[in-house]
Order: structure tokens, then sequence, then C-alpha cells
């Protein structure tokens, strides 16, 4: 960190004090996210990061959201978490196929932060906590219209945007059918132009073979080119997943 954005560091955690919050369980890494996030100022990175403890505090009391209380969207078994890529980000799947929209939304609403809060936990290596990112891959392979789910696309980003700022790497798209690019052309209106550019879509051959060397063979199932199986993200067991 250079001088420059140890001042800002500084003026955020300040800000944070005046607005009435602390940041003092947090380390930096974690700080210096809602600033990137805030094009480095440290005004809006305080009352972001201020808005997010007050969502934690109010959403997620606990500290993490338990398998017990997101039973029913496991039980679909769509989402998979692979390990680590090899920039030792870890790797969700999301097997769009087997997801149907939530009639209960406040519900899903737990799904994601349970499944994002795990992902990101599994990143933790015995480091400085704060920094993680996760690389998704949202298959659309064999979808139909019932899988549709617009709205539960825009939930996920916007939860990613404002409470999980830097935590994305990359989103990679595979299989994407004709029907669903003007589905995603409006999904996509909602995502800010630094998460939009963390987007790839993945059509063709080159794209494909770019894809697993980026993330890896070791983690990326056969289906994809790699060599590893499928991993449901209830059968990973992680030490502890409190905030």
């Amino acid at each position: 960190m250079d001088k420059n954005q140890e001042l800002k560091l500084t003026q955020m955690k300040n800000f944070v004090q005046k607005l009435g919050s602390s940041t003092e369980k947090y380390s930096d890494p974690t700080l210096e996210r809602f600033l990137i996030a805030r094009s480095m100022d440290p005004n809006k990175a305080a009352k972001m990061f201020v808005s997010w403890r007050k969502w934690r505090a109010s959403f997620v009391p606990s500290g993490f959201i338990p398998d017990s209380e997101v039973i029913d969207q496991l039980e679909a078994k769509k989402i998979y978490l692979q390990g680590l890529s090899k920039d030792e980000f870890p790797v969700m799947i999301i097997k769009a196929n087997k997801h149907y929209p939530a009639k209960d939304q406040p519900q899903f609403k737990k799904f994601v932060v349970h499944l994002l809060d795990k992902v990101i936990a599994s990143g933790y290596k015995g480091k400085e906590i704060g920094n993680e990112k996760l690389i998704g891959v949202l298959d659309l392979h064999q979808i139909c219209y019932k899988n549709v789910d617009a709205r539960g696309l825009i939930t996920g980003f916007q939860f990613l945007q404002a409470y999980y700022p830097e935590r994305l790497g990359k989103l990679y798209i595979l299989n994407m059918p004709w029907f669903f690019v003007s589905i995603w052309k409006m999904v996509s209106r909602f995502l800010e132009k630094a998460t939009l550019e963390k987007v790839v879509i993945v059509s063709n051959e080159e794209e494909k073979e770019q894809f697993i060397r980026e993330v890896g063979e070791e983690v990326l199932p056969e289906e994809f080119g790699g060599k590893a199986k499928l991993i449901a993200i209830q059968d990973v067991v992680l030490p502890s997943l409190e905030d």
C-alpha cells in the first residue's frame, strides 16, 4: 500500500467514526475493498461500509446463515463449490437447469447470502482475512423458460455490488441459449460497469480453452474440460462460517 492509499484508508476510518460506527474489528484489506468499490473516495467508502455493517447486523445477526435455514434451495443441488482456482480463488458453479424462481423472495435472499458467505469463507487460508475473491461459473446448459429467473439474477448481482464489494473475481457464463440473450441484456442494465467488466460469456472453443486455463483443470468438472467431480456446496465442510 502506498502513502496515498494509507492516507485514504485513515480518512475512511475517520469518516466511519463520524458516522457513529467503528472499523476496529476489521482488517485493512476489508476496508480497502470498500475504497476500491467507491473509486478511492474515503467519504463514499465510509458510507458504504456503515450501510454494510447495519445490513449484516439486521440480516445476518449470528454472523452466518446455516444450512438448516435454506434447506429447500440446497436440496436442488444446483450450487457446487469446487476448491481453488489457479489464482487461489474459490470456484462456485451454478447449474441453472436445476433452479426455479423462488416464490419466497426473503428466503431466496437468505440463500444468496448463505452461498456467498460460504464460498468466500472457503478461500480463507490461514492468512489475513478480508480481500478474498470468488470465481462464479453460470452453466445455462439445457435450461428451459421455467428455469429463467431474471429477478434472482438481479438480486444476486445487487447483493454482490452493495454488500460484497470487490468479492467477484470473474463470472463465466457457459452454454447461453439464443433465448437468454435478451434476458441477459435486461439483467446487465442493473450491473455497475466494474461488475459487467468481470463477466465473460464463453461462446466458442477458443474462449472455452482460455476459461479452462484461467480456472484450472484440477477444479473444473469433466463436463467443462476439467478433471474434477462436482461437489455440492452442502457437502463442503468448513471450520467456521462466522463473520
